[in-house]
């Protein structure tokens, strides 16, 4: 990722990362409640990060930003802002998270689920069913949560948003690993329950049925799931996609360059039908073509397949207080930064420090 000298808001000078790639964000959910902060620093220019781990600030520029993908859970907020983007001629997707857990109240800052349908519908007409994909994560059982009762969820869900998305992403709640999630379960008395390697088949092969015979024909993936569903027809994910991207925004030369995608021209109408794309071919509107380039971030853990991009958000910022949050280590934590940030709502960081 290149680096330059930035000015600041205060006329001081700086050393700033410039991604081409945003990713806003695996650790907050930028555009329910950050949004008119997000696109003020876009505007402004750039904005503050403060690694997790190491606690040191950096700078991010959005000179050279040319593309985003946003993450949330009620990307409403955004749909005022969608000009703007393509005004700067910055393309986006968004993964959209959305669950069905009102009964068992485990996503009580959440809208209500017909309006969260409805913004899903909303946005896939404004940006294009490709450009929106709809996540069930995490699949998460409870003692009063079975397997047969989130799979009638999905399908529900699956139902309504069919003809809206090209892609439906899943992954099993592993608890035990993350320490955060079973913190956070535990302390709201959640009783929760680890799936088996059997169960998790079981889910996939009926999800599958489920797709076909509900006329869905939705892309079905995992995110960060080491079992294999392949003979389900069911693919590990990448959320941050550049196949994906380049889909989106083959037109973009400058991002395509960055990429190292080459659009071509099919120069025979009768390729396609000919079977005679090269190996890894992805086809394009207007009889073009490009090969995939897809390269994982090699930063990222194992099993993501994520491409590399710069994630602007921080952990403990989430009022959503989801009750099997991964990105918030307390509820009193998270509400502390969103009330600071409120108190300093254009700072450059997104808590207000």
């Amino acid at each position: 990722m290149d680096k330059r000298n930035i000015i600041l808001e205060d006329g001081g000078n700086a050393v700033a990362s410039c991604p081409v790639i945003v990713s806003a964000s695996r650790s907050t959910d930028i555009p329910a409640f950050y949004a008119d902060w997000f696109f003020h620093r876009l505007q402004v220019g750039y904005s503050v990060w403060t690694n997790p781990f190491s606690k040191v600030r950096s700078y991010v520029s959005y000179k050279d930003t040319r593309f985003i993908i946003f993450w949330s859970k009620n990307p409403y907020p955004l749909l005022p802002y969608l000009d703007i983007l393509r005004g700067k001629g910055i393309g986006c997707y968004i993964q959209y998270t959305l669950n069905d857990y009102e009964l068992e109240r485990l996503e009580t800052g959440v809208p209500p689920l017909v309006e969260r349908i409805d913004t899903f519908k909303k946005l896939a007409t404004r940006l294009g069913k490709k450009a929106v994909i709809w996540r069930f994560d995490p699949m998460l059982l409870m003692e009063s949560l079975s397997l047969d009762s989130l799979l009638d969820k999905v399908e529900r869900i699956g139902d309504q948003l069919k003809g809206y998305t090209e892609k439906m992403v899943f992954s099993y709640a592993d608890i035990a690993n993350y320490r955060k999630v079973k913190s956070n379960l535990d302390k709201s008395g959640i009783c929760y329950r680890e799936w088996t390697e059997g169960q998790m088949v079981e889910f996939a092969e009926r999800l599958s049925e489920l797709n076909k015979t509900n006329g869905w024909n939705y892309a079905l993936a995992t995110c960060g799931e080491k079992v294999e569903l392949a003979r389900y027809g069911i693919a590990h994910n990448r959320c941050i996609d550049a196949d994906l991207i380049a889909r989106l925004a083959w037109q973009d030369k400058t991002l395509m360059k960055h990429m190292g995608v080459e659009v071509k021209e099919i120069t025979s109408h009768g390729l396609f039908d000919d079977g005679l794309l090269p190996s890894g071919a992805i086809p394009l509107p207007g009889n073009r073509y490009f090969i995939s380039r897809h390269k994982k971030d090699p930063g990222q853990r194992l099993l993501c397949g994520c491409m590399a991009s710069k994630d602007i958000g921080e952990y403990d910022t989430c009022p959503h207080l989801c009750e099997y949050c991964y990105a918030n280590s307390s509820k009193p934590s998270a509400l502390a930064n969103w009330e600071r940030h409120q108190n300093n709502k254009f700072s450059e960081t997104i808590t207000g420090k």
